[in-house]
């Protein structure tokens, strides 16, 4: 077993700022006693749901600002025990399916009890059905932007995809990634740029630096950012605003990355090799 060091599977052009400057150093900090107490990432991906039970419960009191805060900073722990179980599974090498699926289920567990909390709060069938549509837009949304942040991280290596993936796995799983993948389809033609290039590396090189932008402003999607937008909602005395936040600026979001990704797929299928066209990008730093 070994401490890893700064999290090399995610590319820091693409990564939100919380993430860079406090939950991922936290979540590192944590891994030697983690490490030295046994402590297994599924423990850990458990724990991650009970701080964000405590966050729930907290802000089921969102008329009070102080519960507010308890509830952002309870909510802030599970971002980073959410980090640490991906840590020590990699740090111990068991890294499993079951892992990545308990990760994932204890992830939107957080989240539903959030919003069943809200709405329980509230206590309105209008708050009902507002939160029921914000948790589909929330799901649609945290598939596709995975997809599109998985799609990255394997391109920048020059790692391209023969033909989309069959999800494999539970049924909840298999859904998820049936959403995730979706736009593998649409995006094959990058994928055989990539595949028949002469030096898949360049290009991915070169798609890393012009996707960069486009995934930074998708980051907008992450769960720190729908933590944020709970507590600001909480703390001007309207959790509903959260879920409009859902619905809208968020969906805006991702229907704007996804067009803007497209387009620099499209882009980079042109007759330019990648050699030359990443020469004029160094170039013009």
């Amino acid at each position: 077993m070994t401490t890893p060091p700064p999290d090399g599977s995610r590319d820091r052009r693409i990564e939100d700022p919380s993430n860079l400057y406090l939950i991922h150093p936290a979540a590192r900090r944590a891994v030697p006693a983690a490490l030295r107490l046994g402590v297994s990432a599924n423990s850990v991906s458990v724990m991650g749901l009970l701080l964000g039970g405590i966050a729930a419960f907290a802000y089921t009191h969102w008329d009070q600002p102080i519960f507010a805060v308890v509830g952002l900073l309870f909510s802030i722990f599970w971002l980073i025990a959410d980090g640490l179980d991906g840590m020590i599974a990699r740090a111990t090498g068991t890294a499993s399916a079951l892992g990545r699926t308990l990760d994932g289920l204890c992830d939107h567990g957080v989240f539903a009890l959030l919003y069943i909390s809200l709405a329980l709060s509230i206590g309105t069938v209008e708050a009902w059905v507002l939160m029921l549509v914000a948790a589909g837009m929330h799901a649609v949304q945290s598939s596709l932007y995975e997809g599109e942040r998985a799609r990255y991280h394997r391109r920048v290596k020059g790692i391209a995809i023969d033909a989309p993936a069959t999800p494999k796995g539970m049924v909840l799983v298999r859904l998820y990634d049936s959403v995730a993948g979706s736009l593998d389809r649409v995006s094959m033609p990058f994928e055989r740029q990539l595949a028949r290039s002469g030096d898949p590396l360049a290009l991915g090189r070169l798609y890393g630096i012009e996707a960069a932008p486009v995934m930074k402003f998708m980051a907008l999607l992450t769960a720190n950012m729908r933590i944020l937008a709970l507590f600001v909602a909480c703390l001007v005395g309207n959790p509903r605003l959260f879920w409009w936040v859902e619905i809208v600026p968020m969906t805006l979001v991702l229907v704007i990355g996804i067009t803007l990704h497209r387009r620099v797929e499209r882009k980079l299928t042109g007759s330019i090799t990648p050699s030359i066209r990443l020469s004029k990008e160094q170039g013009n730093t």
